[in-house]
Protein backbone atom coordinates (compact mmCIF):
# COMPACT_ATOMS: atom_id res chain seq x y z
CA UNK A 1 0.00 0.00 0.00
CA UNK A 2 1.21 3.78 -0.03
CA UNK A 3 0.97 6.43 3.05
CA UNK A 4 1.06 10.09 2.48
CA UNK A 5 2.82 11.91 3.96
CA UNK A 6 4.09 15.69 4.71
CA UNK A 7 7.70 16.78 3.39
CA UNK A 8 9.30 17.74 6.15
CA UNK A 9 11.08 14.84 7.34
CA UNK A 10 9.70 12.26 4.92
CA UNK A 11 11.97 8.41 4.50
CA UNK A 12 11.12 6.09 2.33
CA UNK A 13 10.57 3.04 3.66
CA UNK A 14 11.46 -0.40 3.17
CA UNK A 15 8.87 -3.54 1.90
CA UNK A 16 7.17 -4.39 4.60
CA UNK A 17 6.28 -1.20 6.58
CA UNK A 18 8.71 0.70 8.92
CA UNK A 19 11.58 2.49 7.96
CA UNK A 20 14.61 0.51 6.79
CA UNK A 21 16.90 -1.11 9.22
CA UNK A 22 20.45 -0.70 9.48
CA UNK A 23 21.56 -3.80 6.91
CA UNK A 24 18.73 -2.39 4.56
CA UNK A 25 20.60 0.72 4.29
CA UNK A 26 24.10 -0.65 3.83
CA UNK A 27 22.54 -2.81 1.08
CA UNK A 28 20.80 0.22 -0.93
CA UNK A 29 23.66 2.43 -0.48
CA UNK A 30 25.41 -0.65 -2.43
CA UNK A 31 23.10 -0.79 -5.07
CA UNK A 32 23.26 2.86 -5.65
CA UNK A 33 27.55 3.09 -5.78
CA UNK A 34 27.32 -0.07 -7.93
CA UNK A 35 25.06 1.66 -10.33
CA UNK A 36 26.65 4.42 -10.13
CA UNK A 37 30.35 3.49 -11.00
CA UNK A 38 29.05 1.97 -13.58
CA UNK A 39 28.01 5.32 -15.18
CA UNK A 40 31.28 7.11 -13.66
CA UNK A 41 33.61 4.06 -15.73
CA UNK A 42 31.61 4.57 -18.95
CA UNK A 43 32.65 8.37 -19.21
CA UNK A 44 36.33 7.89 -19.16
CA UNK A 45 36.48 4.02 -20.38
CA UNK A 46 36.48 4.02 -23.60
CA UNK A 47 39.90 6.62 -23.51
CA UNK A 48 42.25 3.84 -23.08
CA UNK A 49 40.58 2.14 -26.58
CA UNK A 50 41.19 5.00 -29.01
CA UNK A 51 43.79 3.62 -31.40
CA UNK A 52 41.91 0.13 -31.19
CA UNK A 53 38.50 1.50 -32.06
CA UNK A 54 39.82 3.97 -34.99
CA UNK A 55 41.29 0.54 -36.22
CA UNK A 56 38.34 -1.63 -35.56
CA UNK A 57 36.13 0.49 -36.79
CA UNK A 58 38.19 2.67 -39.93
CA UNK A 59 36.91 5.75 -38.61
CA UNK A 60 38.74 9.15 -38.50
CA UNK A 61 40.19 10.51 -34.98
CA UNK A 62 37.03 13.21 -35.40
CA UNK A 63 34.56 9.86 -34.89
CA UNK A 64 36.66 8.56 -32.41
CA UNK A 65 36.33 11.52 -30.21
CA UNK A 66 32.52 11.96 -30.82
CA UNK A 67 32.01 8.20 -30.25
CA UNK A 68 33.41 8.69 -26.47
CA UNK A 69 31.90 12.94 -26.14
CA UNK A 70 28.46 11.87 -26.97
CA UNK A 71 27.67 9.80 -23.96
CA UNK A 72 28.84 12.52 -21.83
CA UNK A 73 26.89 15.51 -24.31
CA UNK A 74 23.65 13.32 -23.72
CA UNK A 75 24.09 12.68 -19.79
CA UNK A 76 24.50 16.10 -19.66
CA UNK A 77 21.65 16.84 -21.21
CA UNK A 78 19.21 14.63 -20.02
CA UNK A 79 19.89 15.12 -16.00
CA UNK A 80 17.55 17.43 -14.89
CA UNK A 81 14.49 16.71 -17.29
CA UNK A 82 15.08 12.87 -15.86
CA UNK A 83 15.72 13.71 -12.64
CA UNK A 84 12.58 15.62 -12.59
CA UNK A 85 10.47 12.91 -13.40
CA UNK A 86 11.93 10.53 -11.37
CA UNK A 87 10.50 12.61 -8.52
CA UNK A 88 7.07 12.39 -10.56
CA UNK A 89 6.83 8.59 -12.10
CA UNK A 90 8.72 7.13 -8.98
CA UNK A 91 12.50 7.17 -7.77
CA UNK A 92 12.56 3.39 -8.44
CA UNK A 93 10.85 2.70 -11.35
CA UNK A 94 13.14 4.70 -12.83
CA UNK A 95 16.35 3.70 -11.08
CA UNK A 96 15.61 0.23 -12.76
CA UNK A 97 14.49 1.58 -16.56
CA UNK A 98 17.50 3.47 -16.28
CA UNK A 99 19.62 -0.08 -15.31
CA UNK A 100 17.85 -1.59 -17.96
CA UNK A 101 18.53 0.79 -20.91
CA UNK A 102 22.27 0.83 -19.99
CA UNK A 103 22.89 -2.87 -20.18
CA UNK A 104 20.96 -3.38 -23.34
CA UNK A 105 23.00 -0.24 -24.70
CA UNK A 106 26.55 -2.17 -23.17
CA UNK A 107 25.93 -4.79 -24.61
CA UNK A 108 25.15 -3.39 -27.78
CA UNK A 109 28.44 -1.36 -27.86
CA UNK A 110 30.28 -4.38 -27.15
CA UNK A 111 28.73 -6.12 -30.02
CA UNK A 112 28.93 -3.15 -32.58
CA UNK A 113 29.82 -4.14 -35.77
CA UNK A 114 30.58 0.01 -36.92
CA UNK A 115 30.96 3.17 -35.72
CA UNK A 116 27.73 4.35 -36.49
CA UNK A 117 26.07 1.37 -34.31
CA UNK A 118 28.52 2.16 -31.75
CA UNK A 119 27.62 5.73 -31.63
CA UNK A 120 23.67 5.05 -31.23
CA UNK A 121 24.97 2.46 -28.53
CA UNK A 122 26.71 5.44 -26.82
CA UNK A 123 24.07 7.99 -26.66
CA UNK A 124 21.37 5.15 -25.24
CA UNK A 125 24.08 4.96 -22.91
CA UNK A 126 23.73 8.48 -22.00
CA UNK A 127 20.12 8.22 -21.90
CA UNK A 128 20.06 5.43 -19.36
CA UNK A 129 22.81 6.97 -17.25
CA UNK A 130 20.73 10.15 -16.99
CA UNK A 131 17.87 7.98 -15.15
CA UNK A 132 20.60 6.07 -13.39
CA UNK A 133 22.63 8.95 -12.12
CA UNK A 134 20.32 11.42 -10.12
CA UNK A 135 18.10 8.57 -8.77
CA UNK A 136 21.18 7.09 -7.00
CA UNK A 137 21.86 10.00 -4.89
CA UNK A 138 17.58 10.56 -4.88
CA UNK A 139 17.36 7.07 -3.30
CA UNK A 140 20.39 8.01 -0.34
CA UNK A 141 18.50 11.23 0.10
CA UNK A 142 15.12 10.58 0.34
CA UNK A 143 15.77 7.11 2.37
CA UNK A 144 18.46 7.67 5.03
CA UNK A 145 17.54 9.12 8.18
CA UNK A 146 19.04 12.52 8.76
CA UNK A 147 22.07 11.18 11.11
CA UNK A 148 23.29 8.46 8.42
CA UNK A 149 22.66 10.93 5.62
CA UNK A 150 25.81 12.47 5.41
CA UNK A 151 28.08 9.82 5.80
CA UNK A 152 25.90 8.24 2.67
CA UNK A 153 26.30 10.91 0.56
CA UNK A 154 30.44 10.69 1.61
CA UNK A 155 30.34 7.49 0.00
CA UNK A 156 28.63 8.41 -3.28
CA UNK A 157 30.73 11.36 -3.65
CA UNK A 158 34.05 9.05 -3.38
CA UNK A 159 32.55 6.75 -5.97
CA UNK A 160 31.75 10.00 -8.05
CA UNK A 161 35.18 11.46 -7.63
CA UNK A 162 36.86 8.25 -8.06
CA UNK A 163 35.28 6.26 -9.47
CA UNK A 164 36.63 7.26 -12.92
CA UNK A 165 40.12 6.46 -12.41
CA UNK A 166 39.29 3.30 -10.94
CA UNK A 167 37.31 2.74 -14.11
CA UNK A 168 39.72 3.76 -16.33
CA UNK A 169 42.27 1.47 -14.34
CA UNK A 170 40.06 -1.35 -15.07
CA UNK A 171 39.74 -0.24 -18.40
CA UNK A 172 43.09 -0.24 -19.46
CA UNK A 173 43.61 -3.51 -17.73
CA UNK A 174 40.96 -5.61 -19.61
CA UNK A 175 42.39 -3.75 -22.91
CA UNK A 176 45.82 -4.93 -22.27
CA UNK A 177 44.68 -8.73 -21.33
CA UNK A 178 41.92 -9.02 -23.92
CA UNK A 179 40.61 -6.14 -26.60
CA UNK A 180 38.33 -3.08 -25.90
CA UNK A 181 35.50 -5.15 -26.46
CA UNK A 182 35.99 -6.41 -23.17
CA UNK A 183 35.56 -2.85 -21.82
CA UNK A 184 31.72 -3.23 -21.85
CA UNK A 185 32.25 -6.56 -19.54
CA UNK A 186 32.78 -4.25 -16.62
CA UNK A 187 29.75 -2.34 -16.94
CA UNK A 188 27.27 -5.09 -17.84
CA UNK A 189 28.81 -6.90 -14.79
CA UNK A 190 28.04 -4.05 -12.69
CA UNK A 191 24.77 -3.17 -13.73
CA UNK A 192 23.32 -6.55 -13.13
CA UNK A 193 24.52 -6.74 -9.74
CA UNK A 194 22.99 -3.39 -9.19
CA UNK A 195 19.64 -4.07 -10.59
CA UNK A 196 19.42 -7.58 -8.48
CA UNK A 197 20.04 -5.31 -5.25
CA UNK A 198 17.95 -2.57 -6.67
CA UNK A 199 14.63 -5.03 -7.07
CA UNK A 200 15.45 -6.94 -4.07
CA UNK A 201 15.83 -3.50 -1.48
CA UNK A 202 15.20 -0.17 -3.03
CA UNK A 203 12.16 1.45 -1.90
CA UNK A 204 10.34 3.34 -3.84
CA UNK A 205 9.23 7.10 -3.40
CA UNK A 206 7.17 9.91 -5.75
CA UNK A 207 6.18 13.18 -5.60
CA UNK A 208 2.69 14.08 -5.98
CA UNK A 209 2.78 17.88 -7.47
CA UNK A 210 -0.23 20.04 -8.11
CA UNK A 211 0.89 21.41 -11.29
CA UNK A 212 1.81 19.96 -14.42
CA UNK A 213 5.14 18.70 -15.72
CA UNK A 214 7.33 21.88 -16.62
CA UNK A 215 7.67 20.55 -20.47
CA UNK A 216 9.27 24.02 -22.06
CA UNK A 217 11.81 24.05 -18.71
CA UNK A 218 12.62 20.99 -19.67
CA UNK A 219 13.26 21.26 -23.53
CA UNK A 220 15.19 24.65 -22.62
CA UNK A 221 17.06 23.30 -20.64
CA UNK A 222 18.17 20.42 -22.52
CA UNK A 223 19.19 22.78 -25.36
CA UNK A 224 21.08 25.08 -23.16
CA UNK A 225 23.25 22.35 -21.76
CA UNK A 226 23.82 20.64 -25.41
CA UNK A 227 24.79 24.12 -27.17
CA UNK A 228 27.40 24.72 -23.91
CA UNK A 229 28.68 21.63 -23.61
CA UNK A 230 28.96 21.60 -27.24
CA UNK A 231 30.96 24.31 -27.12
CA UNK A 232 33.37 23.10 -24.91
CA UNK A 233 33.81 19.69 -26.05
CA UNK A 234 34.46 21.08 -29.88
CA UNK A 235 36.02 24.61 -29.24
CA UNK A 236 39.59 23.21 -28.60
CA UNK A 237 39.21 21.18 -32.05
CA UNK A 238 37.44 23.13 -34.08
CA UNK A 239 38.21 26.76 -33.17
CA UNK A 240 36.96 28.80 -30.78
CA UNK A 241 35.97 31.42 -33.58
CA UNK A 242 34.86 28.63 -35.87
CA UNK A 243 31.22 28.76 -37.08
CA UNK A 244 30.32 25.73 -35.32
CA UNK A 245 31.81 26.91 -31.82
CA UNK A 246 30.47 30.04 -31.94
CA UNK A 247 26.72 29.22 -33.17
CA UNK A 248 27.15 26.54 -30.03
CA UNK A 249 27.29 28.91 -27.69
CA UNK A 250 25.11 31.59 -29.13
CA UNK A 251 22.36 29.05 -28.68
CA UNK A 252 23.51 27.63 -25.47
CA UNK A 253 23.73 31.22 -24.51
CA UNK A 254 20.39 31.91 -25.48
CA UNK A 255 18.47 28.75 -24.46
CA UNK A 256 20.25 29.42 -20.69
CA UNK A 257 18.69 32.98 -20.36
CA UNK A 258 15.08 31.68 -21.70
CA UNK A 259 15.08 29.06 -18.97
CA UNK A 260 15.72 31.14 -16.36
CA UNK A 261 13.48 33.91 -17.20
CA UNK A 262 10.58 30.95 -18.21
CA UNK A 263 11.48 28.92 -14.30
CA UNK A 264 11.19 32.44 -12.59
CA UNK A 265 7.57 32.79 -14.26
CA UNK A 266 6.92 29.36 -13.31
CA UNK A 267 7.70 29.97 -9.36
CA UNK A 268 6.84 26.76 -7.76
CA UNK A 269 5.63 24.99 -10.90
CA UNK A 270 8.89 25.24 -12.08
CA UNK A 271 11.40 22.63 -13.06
CA UNK A 272 14.18 24.08 -11.14
CA UNK A 273 13.53 27.48 -8.87
CA UNK A 274 16.29 29.51 -9.45
CA UNK A 275 15.28 31.72 -6.64
CA UNK A 276 17.20 28.91 -4.72
CA UNK A 277 20.25 30.08 -5.63
CA UNK A 278 19.64 33.55 -3.40
CA UNK A 279 20.83 31.42 -0.24
CA UNK A 280 24.17 31.15 -0.41
CA UNK A 281 24.55 27.58 -0.14
CA UNK A 282 23.06 26.25 -2.85
CA UNK A 283 24.91 28.65 -5.09
CA UNK A 284 28.49 28.38 -2.90
CA UNK A 285 27.71 24.51 -2.79
CA UNK A 286 27.53 24.56 -7.00
CA UNK A 287 30.20 26.80 -7.66
CA UNK A 288 32.88 24.77 -5.50
CA UNK A 289 31.69 21.96 -7.53
CA UNK A 290 32.18 22.81 -10.75
CA UNK A 291 35.40 24.26 -9.36
CA UNK A 292 36.48 21.42 -7.92
CA UNK A 293 35.74 19.03 -10.67
CA UNK A 294 36.78 21.54 -13.76
CA UNK A 295 40.45 21.15 -11.87
CA UNK A 296 40.16 17.53 -11.55
CA UNK A 297 39.51 16.80 -14.55
CA UNK A 298 41.95 19.64 -15.99
CA UNK A 299 44.42 17.50 -14.37
CA UNK A 300 44.05 14.14 -16.10
CA UNK A 301 44.60 16.44 -19.74
CA UNK A 302 47.95 17.34 -18.47
CA UNK A 303 48.47 14.33 -16.68
CA UNK A 304 48.43 11.10 -18.98
CA UNK A 305 50.54 13.13 -21.87
CA UNK A 306 53.33 13.65 -19.20
CA UNK A 307 53.19 10.10 -17.53
CA UNK A 308 52.91 8.39 -21.33
CA UNK A 309 54.94 11.04 -23.51
CA UNK A 310 57.36 12.36 -20.75
CA UNK A 311 57.93 9.17 -18.76
CA UNK A 312 57.10 6.93 -21.55
CA UNK A 313 54.77 4.49 -19.60
CA UNK A 314 52.28 2.34 -20.82
CA UNK A 315 48.24 3.14 -20.62
CA UNK A 316 47.84 0.84 -17.83
CA UNK A 317 51.17 1.96 -15.50
CA UNK A 318 49.77 5.43 -15.92
CA UNK A 319 45.80 4.73 -14.53
CA UNK A 320 47.70 2.99 -12.05
CA UNK A 321 49.68 6.06 -11.60
CA UNK A 322 46.33 7.94 -10.62
CA UNK A 323 45.20 5.32 -8.16
CA UNK A 324 47.00 7.18 -5.03
CA UNK A 325 45.36 10.22 -5.54
CA UNK A 326 41.46 8.30 -6.21
CA UNK A 327 42.09 6.14 -3.12
CA UNK A 328 42.71 9.54 -0.81
CA UNK A 329 39.84 11.52 -2.46
CA UNK A 330 37.57 8.16 -1.61
CA UNK A 331 39.16 8.05 1.88
CA UNK A 332 38.58 11.37 2.90
CA UNK A 333 34.81 11.66 1.28
CA UNK A 334 33.86 9.45 3.81
CA UNK A 335 35.57 11.36 6.21
CA UNK A 336 34.62 14.43 5.47
CA UNK A 337 30.96 13.92 7.53
CA UNK A 338 33.00 13.70 10.47
CA UNK A 339 35.00 16.64 10.29
CA UNK A 340 32.06 18.74 9.34
CA UNK A 341 30.06 17.96 12.43
CA UNK A 342 32.76 18.84 14.53
CA UNK A 343 34.23 22.13 12.71
CA UNK A 344 31.49 22.99 10.19
CA UNK A 345 30.64 22.59 6.55
CA UNK A 346 32.08 25.83 5.45
CA UNK A 347 35.47 25.36 7.12
CA UNK A 348 35.67 21.87 6.09
CA UNK A 349 34.71 22.92 1.91
CA UNK A 350 37.68 25.51 2.53
CA UNK A 351 40.09 23.28 4.19
CA UNK A 352 39.38 21.12 0.96
CA UNK A 353 39.73 23.59 -1.35
CA UNK A 354 42.77 25.20 0.38
CA UNK A 355 44.66 21.43 0.09
CA UNK A 356 43.59 21.23 -3.44
CA UNK A 357 44.83 24.61 -4.32
CA UNK A 358 48.04 23.56 -2.73
CA UNK A 359 48.19 20.15 -4.55
CA UNK A 360 47.95 22.03 -8.00
CA UNK A 361 51.19 24.80 -6.68
CA UNK A 362 53.40 21.66 -5.39
CA UNK A 363 52.96 20.22 -9.26
CA UNK A 364 53.82 23.05 -10.44
CA UNK A 365 56.74 24.05 -8.69
CA UNK A 366 58.59 20.90 -8.98
CA UNK A 367 57.69 19.06 -11.66
CA UNK A 368 60.17 17.96 -14.17
CA UNK A 369 61.60 15.71 -16.31
CA UNK A 370 64.33 14.44 -14.36
CA UNK A 371 62.21 14.28 -11.18
CA UNK A 372 59.47 12.33 -13.07
CA UNK A 373 56.67 10.89 -11.28
CA UNK A 374 58.18 11.84 -7.55
CA UNK A 375 58.03 15.35 -9.04
CA UNK A 376 54.14 15.21 -8.72
CA UNK A 377 53.36 12.51 -6.41
CA UNK A 378 52.90 14.97 -3.43
CA UNK A 379 50.73 17.32 -5.10
CA UNK A 380 48.45 14.61 -6.40
CA UNK A 381 48.39 13.47 -2.81
CA UNK A 382 47.43 17.05 -1.92
CA UNK A 383 44.67 17.40 -4.17
CA UNK A 384 43.22 13.94 -3.43
CA UNK A 385 42.83 14.69 0.09
CA UNK A 386 41.71 18.08 -1.15
CA UNK A 387 38.97 17.09 -3.53
CA UNK A 388 37.42 14.53 -1.18
CA UNK A 389 37.08 16.97 1.77
CA UNK A 390 35.12 19.39 -0.73
CA UNK A 391 32.99 17.02 -2.54
CA UNK A 392 30.75 15.74 0.17
CA UNK A 393 29.45 19.19 1.98
CA UNK A 394 29.29 20.69 -1.47
CA UNK A 395 26.74 17.91 -2.25
CA UNK A 396 24.88 17.88 0.29
CA UNK A 397 24.64 21.28 0.68
CA UNK A 398 22.89 21.16 -2.89
CA UNK A 399 20.46 17.88 -1.76
CA UNK A 400 19.34 19.95 1.44
CA UNK A 401 18.71 23.11 -0.63
CA UNK A 402 15.48 21.83 -2.55
CA UNK A 403 12.85 19.86 -0.70
CA UNK A 404 12.24 16.41 -0.28
CA UNK A 405 9.91 15.77 -3.53
CA UNK A 406 12.33 17.27 -5.30
CA UNK A 407 15.48 15.25 -4.67
CA UNK A 408 15.34 14.15 -8.50
CA UNK A 409 16.16 17.80 -9.16
CA UNK A 410 18.47 18.50 -6.58
CA UNK A 411 20.65 15.74 -7.26
CA UNK A 412 20.32 16.40 -11.11
CA UNK A 413 21.27 19.70 -10.24
CA UNK A 414 24.21 18.29 -8.60
CA UNK A 415 25.75 16.07 -11.49
CA UNK A 416 24.71 18.73 -13.88
CA UNK A 417 27.24 20.89 -12.19
CA UNK A 418 30.06 17.60 -12.38
CA UNK A 419 29.47 17.04 -15.58
CA UNK A 420 29.62 21.04 -16.97
CA UNK A 421 32.54 21.49 -14.59
CA UNK A 422 34.42 18.70 -16.01
CA UNK A 423 34.01 19.64 -19.57
CA UNK A 424 34.97 23.68 -18.77
CA UNK A 425 37.93 22.23 -16.85
CA UNK A 426 39.57 20.16 -19.86
CA UNK A 427 38.81 22.89 -22.03
CA UNK A 428 40.48 25.87 -19.90
CA UNK A 429 43.50 24.00 -18.59
CA UNK A 430 43.78 21.42 -21.82
CA UNK A 431 43.91 24.69 -23.56
CA UNK A 432 46.31 26.68 -21.49
CA UNK A 433 48.78 23.30 -21.47
CA UNK A 434 48.63 23.59 -25.47
CA UNK A 435 49.53 27.29 -25.58
CA UNK A 436 52.09 26.56 -23.03
CA UNK A 437 53.53 23.87 -24.97
CA UNK A 438 53.77 25.79 -28.48
CA UNK A 439 54.94 28.94 -26.59
CA UNK A 440 58.23 27.21 -25.08
CA UNK A 441 59.06 24.89 -28.04
CA UNK A 442 59.25 27.67 -30.76
CA UNK A 443 62.45 28.46 -28.84
CA UNK A 444 63.42 25.13 -29.14
CA UNK A 445 63.61 23.98 -32.40
CA UNK A 446 66.46 25.47 -33.83
CA UNK A 447 68.15 23.50 -36.35
CA UNK A 448 65.38 21.06 -36.96
CA UNK A 449 63.67 20.61 -40.24
CA UNK A 450 61.00 22.75 -40.81
CA UNK A 451 58.09 20.02 -41.78
CA UNK A 452 59.37 17.69 -38.50
CA UNK A 453 59.36 21.14 -36.39
CA UNK A 454 55.61 22.19 -37.33
CA UNK A 455 54.63 18.62 -36.84
CA UNK A 456 56.27 18.73 -33.38
CA UNK A 457 54.11 22.17 -32.88
CA UNK A 458 51.21 20.27 -32.69
CA UNK A 459 51.29 18.35 -29.72
CA UNK A 460 54.15 16.17 -27.23
CA UNK A 461 52.99 13.09 -28.99
CA UNK A 462 53.59 14.14 -32.49
CA UNK A 463 56.98 15.52 -31.88
CA UNK A 464 57.62 11.89 -30.33
CA UNK A 465 56.54 10.52 -33.61
CA UNK A 466 58.25 12.95 -35.72
CA UNK A 467 61.26 12.49 -33.86
CA UNK A 468 61.64 8.92 -35.63
CA UNK A 469 62.38 11.02 -38.57
CA UNK A 470 64.60 13.32 -37.74
CA UNK A 471 67.88 11.68 -37.78
CA UNK A 472 70.18 12.88 -35.39
CA UNK A 473 67.84 15.72 -34.25
CA UNK A 474 65.45 12.99 -32.77
CA UNK A 475 66.96 12.96 -29.54
CA UNK A 476 67.01 16.70 -29.15
CA UNK A 477 63.55 16.91 -30.24
CA UNK A 478 62.37 14.95 -27.99
CA UNK A 479 63.81 16.15 -25.42
CA UNK A 480 62.91 19.41 -26.54
CA UNK A 481 58.93 18.30 -26.49
CA UNK A 482 59.91 16.96 -23.05
CA UNK A 483 61.11 20.58 -21.46
CA UNK A 484 58.01 22.27 -23.21
CA UNK A 485 55.47 20.06 -22.11
CA UNK A 486 56.52 20.35 -18.94
CA UNK A 487 56.82 24.68 -19.16
CA UNK A 488 53.33 24.39 -20.59
CA UNK A 489 51.50 21.65 -17.20
CA UNK A 490 53.32 24.84 -14.72
CA UNK A 491 51.49 27.36 -16.69
CA UNK A 492 48.18 25.33 -16.61
CA UNK A 493 48.36 24.03 -12.86
CA UNK A 494 49.51 27.35 -11.68
CA UNK A 495 46.08 29.03 -13.29
CA UNK A 496 44.05 25.96 -11.32
CA UNK A 497 45.41 27.47 -7.77
CA UNK A 498 44.71 30.71 -8.57
CA UNK A 499 41.39 29.81 -9.38
CA UNK A 500 41.29 27.47 -6.15
CA UNK A 501 42.64 30.31 -4.14
CA UNK A 502 39.82 32.66 -5.38
CA UNK A 503 37.36 29.74 -4.53
CA UNK A 504 38.88 29.67 -0.93
CA UNK A 505 38.58 33.29 -0.48
CA UNK A 506 34.71 33.07 -1.70
CA UNK A 507 34.11 30.14 0.95
CA UNK A 508 35.27 32.73 4.09
CA UNK A 509 33.92 35.80 2.92
CA UNK A 510 30.88 36.78 5.11
CA UNK A 511 27.37 36.27 3.28
CA UNK A 512 23.65 37.18 3.79
CA UNK A 513 22.10 35.32 7.13
CA UNK A 514 20.16 31.98 6.42
CA UNK A 515 16.82 32.38 6.37
CA UNK A 516 15.55 29.62 9.43
CA UNK A 517 13.52 27.22 8.04
CA UNK A 518 9.98 26.81 7.67
CA UNK A 519 7.19 23.81 8.13
CA UNK A 520 7.27 22.63 5.05
CA UNK A 521 10.84 23.09 3.74
CA UNK A 522 13.00 20.52 2.21
CA UNK A 523 15.44 18.19 3.30
CA UNK A 524 18.11 19.93 5.12
CA UNK A 525 15.30 22.73 6.19
CA UNK A 526 15.55 25.29 3.19
CA UNK A 527 14.90 29.25 2.96
CA UNK A 528 11.61 30.79 2.46
CA UNK A 529 11.50 30.47 -1.16
CA UNK A 530 11.74 26.30 -0.57
CA UNK A 531 8.57 27.02 2.00
CA UNK A 532 6.85 29.27 -0.40
CA UNK A 533 6.02 25.93 -2.44
CA UNK A 534 2.81 24.61 -2.45
CA UNK A 535 1.59 22.10 -0.20
CA UNK A 536 2.79 18.42 -1.69
CA UNK A 537 3.04 15.10 -0.80
CA UNK A 538 4.99 12.34 -1.63
CA UNK A 539 3.99 8.67 -1.92
CA UNK A 540 6.48 6.26 0.16
CA UNK A 541 6.04 2.37 -0.57
CA UNK A 542 5.63 0.52 1.66
CA UNK A 543 4.39 -2.66 0.85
Amino acid sequence: MSTNRPLQGTVAQAPGGGAPDARRLRTILVAVSVALMAVIASVSGLNVAQTDLAVEFGASQGTIVWIINIYTLTLAALLLPLGALGDRLGRKPMLVTGLIVFLAASVLAGLAPSAGIMLAARVLSGVGAAMIMPITLAVITSTFPEEERGKAIGVWTGVAGGGGILGMFLSALLVDVASWRWLFVLPVALILVALAMTLRSVPDSREHAGHPFDTVGALTSVVAVVGLVFTLQEGPERGWTAPATLIALAVGVLAGVVFVAWELRRRDASLLDVRLFRERRLASGSLTLLVVFGVQAGIAVVLFPFLQAVLGWSGLLSTLALMPMAVLMMATSGLAPHLAARIGARPTVATGVALGGAGLALMAGFVSVDGGYLSILPGMAAMGLGTGLAMTPSTEAITDSLPRRKQGVASALNDVTREFGTALGVAVLGALLSAGYRNSIDDRLSGIPQDTADTAREGIANAVEAAGGAGTKGEALVHAAQQSFVDGWQQAMWVGAAVMGVMFFLLLAPGPKRVAPADGAGAGGDTTVAAEEEAGTETVTTG
